[in-house]
């Protein structure tokens, strides 16, 4: 996202340099709020009632409250979606606590909400990533919430740019594979494709959940962390990279787009969205 294209903030439409937040904002201060990030293709956001579902179960996870109606949330992403006038974009809708004061404990004041639009550059067909030793607590009260508190994917994601790679790829604390920094992770071998189970602590994703739909040989297990060095294939799935197979791993050499697996889940991905944007 270069710039933001259009933004929504507490009930209107405001251009860029008048959106403001307090800096007593609760999110600000401690990340105390969750967000999701929508793709916008033809104009029209793809799969927004489960990117809303999921952001109500982020929101009960933190004990906020999203402050609109489903429908009145659609009508804001559609104003937001038509202002910014991109064919192709990225669309974050984010709450939090809002103003309070400071310190750890919320007031009772009204939640912050934003929604804003700025254009999406594709991902390439396939990438790299690494795996990065810092875990994921599967066990804590926060585990799968999709929080504004990103500081730990950003140092880990810090650490994979510095060899060239798009993402890190992180366990948790039973030594299985978690997830990556903004992605969930598909493995393959001998033809099996599975990803961990949610109660690994990774992110529900909804690419992820319409791959284990679309593709009868998708299922959900735990894997430890050395199989990924045995992996024929493996995936990445999330919102903006919609199914992202690896060219390498680790320094490690797999298939990447040619890998049969991945031709196939890329292929039910794309099918989906030319037929239907709210599967």
């Amino acid at each position: 996202m270069t710039g933001p294209g259009a933004i929504w903030l507490n009930g209107d439409l405001v251009a860029p340099e008048e959106a403001v937040v307090s800096v007593f904002d609760h999110g600000f201060m401690v990340g105390d709020g969750v967000f999701e990030t929508v793709k916008v293709m033809g104009g029209r956001p793809f799969a927004l009632r489960r990117h809303i579902e999921r952001l109500h179960r982020s929101a009960q996870g933190l004990g906020l409250a999203v402050p609109l109606g489903d429908a009145r949330l659609r009508a804001a992403v559609d104003e937001v979606v038509a202002a910014a006038g991109l064919d192709l974009a990225r669309l974050r809708i984010t709450l939090t606590a809002g103003v309070t004061p400071l310190g750890s404990r919320r007031s009772e004041g009204e939640p912050t909400l934003v929604i804003a639009a700025g254009p999406l550059v594709p991902w390439a067909p396939d990438t790299s990533a690494v795996t990065v030793p810092w875990p994921r607590n599967e066990r804590s009260a926060l585990a799968g919430v999709k929080m504004t508190s990103y500081a730990e994917n950003v140092v880990a994601l810090a650490e994979a740019r510095k060899v060239g790679a798009s993402e890190a790829i992180q366990p948790n604390t039973a030594g299985n594979l978690c997830e990556g920094t903004g992605s969930n992770v598909f493995v393959v071998h001998d033809g099996e494709l599975v990803t961990p189970p949610l109660l690994s602590g990774c992110l529900a994703g909804v690419t992820r959940a319409l791959v284990l739909e679309l593709l009868p040989e998708a299922d959900e297990a735990n894997i430890p962390m050395p199989a990924l060095a045995e992996a024929d294939e493996v995936l990445l799935t999330s919102t903006t990279r919609d199914v992202q197979p690896l060219r390498m791993l680790d320094g490690r050499p797999l298939p990447g787009v040619d890998g049969p697996v991945a031709r196939r889940a890329m292929a039910a991905i794309a099918e989906l969205q030319a037929r239907d944007l709210d599967p």
